[in-house]
């Protein structure tokens, strides 16, 4: 960097600099190179421009997982307004071409609709890579086509190319990276027809675009928009896509560490995702605009449909401790659909601890007031520690009778349950009567129980009062969330097999007396503490 006359040349020293820095990471190409994208408007950093970055990043290295696949599949929820089309669609692809100095690569890139997103960052890719600044660095690796340089597609020297399309326009067309930027819009993720046409697409004509089946990457990026959209379907069939779940106010409850084991690094409940650029001020406005639905899906990435919310996210209580507290009773409920057609619904199993503060009642009433109250410090720790149940294991699949069968039992087995209910219906019938035939020997009970003629939403609104009143806890778990986010939505979500489950298991507590509201077991404690009738003889002549 010395020029003729043996100085330092501070221009060409820096701009070197800059292309390390570029060359090394994606987000530092982005912070230089966002100059040239917009021009007007100043770069704004924020953290979760590094986390995607260093999932992305990871493709382009061809990382491995623990199991040997090839990272190759990723999904990426975040909140409109976040960078999140640039940096898959425009920085990305820019990058690989020219700073990693990968310009084979093709890339397909496609939205709901091709005249909104897809050409607009398509436009915005090819003023990138045609700009002064970035020819000046990586020139000599990418060099458009002229006779194929067109705004929506254009197509290097080396062979790679980019192409703009939507979600239901895919066939005839491969490439190397498929990229899907908001698959849907507001609109047709409300249409179920039109919501279906996409998924379908997504489902049976993505698979086909791709030149190397084991090596071709699919990366989704969106909000959610709907339960049933393409992230939820992702989600709910286990596609293999690591998750990036990233709401604009932080939820302890949902947040999961990546496959590659990064963590949202905020702390507190409900800190914001991007401060820098949506301050609690205009975060707030805009969810007064919005309304609770939109806020839920597109800030929150938790699409609740319109008309749930029977049991309200918030009502389950958080258990954070790294172990169960020692339970009084244990208990299984069991939904039953014995059939492994992916039309049908789901068998699922939740499993139920009862627990109270029974050791520190005994505790109490052993210790000796001294100069104390000892009827106020018995009723209080009674009325503080009256009986709560906790969700601690749920799963559910599409199972044939036997391996359903096998199944409920290993899972009785393992968390030594004391009963089992199952719904008083045909299937049912078929299942109990197969545990009892193979297992009646273990030390857990199966009984039937009769809904009364009530539909499953009236069974759910019969224990909503518990929920509100805090009395249901659950771990902090992934599957966990699963059944608080199926009663979330119920009665508009996809499945509610858990949901009957749950409704289940808590009426059986509540009809046996094992789950009592504060304010019952308060006045049942006073009761018991109330003196009634002469008092006793003395023992001895006094």
């Amino acid at each position: 960097m010395i020029d003729l006359n043996g100085e330092i040349d501070v221009e060409e020293h820096l701009k070197a600099i800059e292309v390390a820095e570029c060359e090394e990471s994606l987000a530092a190409f982005i912070r230089y190179a966002w100059h040239v994208i917009e021009p007007g408007s100043p770069y704004v950093h924020g953290w979760h421009v590094d986390f995607i970055c260093e999932h992305l990043e990871a493709i382009t290295d061809g990382v491995e997982l623990d199991n040997g696949q090839l990272y190759n599949r990723l999904l990426v929820n975040i909140p409109p307004g976040t960078a999140k089309s640039l940096i898959l669609n425009v920085f990305w692809p820019s990058w690989e071409w020219g700073p990693r100095n990968m310009p084979h690569l093709r890339y397909l890139c496609a939205a709901h609709k091709v005249e909104n997103l897809s050409a607009r960052d398509s436009r915005r890719m090819r003023d990138l890579i045609l700009s002064e600044w970035y020819q000046a660095r990586w020139g000599d690796r990418v060099k458009l086509s002229k006779d194929q340089n067109e705004k929506l597609n254009f197509v290097n020297k080396a062979g790679g190319f980019r192409i703009a399309t939507s979600i239901t326009s895919l066939t005839g067309l491969r490439a190397d990276r498929v990229l899907i930027d908001d698959p849907h819009s507001v609109d047709s993720a409300g249409s179920e027809v039109q919501r279906e046409t996409e998924v379908t697409t997504f489902l049976e004509a993505i698979p086909t675009r791709l030149n190397n089946p084991i090596k071709s990457v699919i990366v989704v990026i969106m909000q959610r928009l709907h339960e049933d959209d393409i992230s939820g379907v992702i989600l709910d069939k286990d596609l293999g896509y690591d998750h990036i779940m990233l709401p604009m106010r932080y939820d302890p409850s949902r947040a999961m560490p990546t496959k590659l084991g990064y963590e949202d690094p905020r702390e507190e409940e409900g800190e914001l995702l991007f401060p820098e650029r949506f301050p609690l001020a205009i975060v707030e406005r805009d969810e007064r605009v919005m309304g609770p639905y939109a806020v839920a899906g597109q800030f929150q990435q938790e699409p609740q449909p319109r008309g749930g919310g029977v049991i309200k996210r918030e009502w389950w209580q958080l258990w954070e401790r790294e172990s169960y507290p020692p339970f009084d009773y244990l208990m299984a409920s069991l939904d039953t659909a014995y059939t492994t057609k992916s039309e049908n619904d789901f068998s699922a199993l939740t499993i139920w601890g009862v627990y109270s503060g029974g050791e520190q009642v005994a505790q109490a009433t052993r210790q000796i007031s001294k100069g104390g109250d000892l009827v106020s410090m018995v009723r209080r720790t009674y009325t503080e520690e009256h009986p709560k149940i906790m969700l601690v294991h749920a799963w559910q699949e599409r199972l044939e009778l036997h391996d359903l069968v096998k199944k409920v039992a290993a899972s009785a087995r393992e968390w030594r349950i004391d009963k089992l209910v199952i719904e008083n219906k045909a299937a049912g019938h078929s299942v109990a009567q197969e545990l009892r035939r193979l297992y009646g020997h273990e030390d857990w009970g199966v009984q039937l129980l009769d809904p009364k003629g009530n539909d499953k939403l009236g069974r759910l609104y019969a224990v909503q009062h518990l929920f509100a009143e805090g009395l249901i806890y659950a771990p902090n778990y992934s599957w966990a969330d699963m059944v608080i986010q199926q009663c979330a939505v119920f009665p508009k979500g996809k499945h509610d097999d858990l949901v009957d489950t749950v409704s289940m298991a808590v009426r059986h507590l509540r009809e046996m007396g094992m789950l009592v509201r504060g304010s019952e077991w308060t006045s049942r404690v006073e009761d018991q503490m109330q003196h009634r009738g002469a008092p006793p003889s003395p023992l001895y002549a006094v």
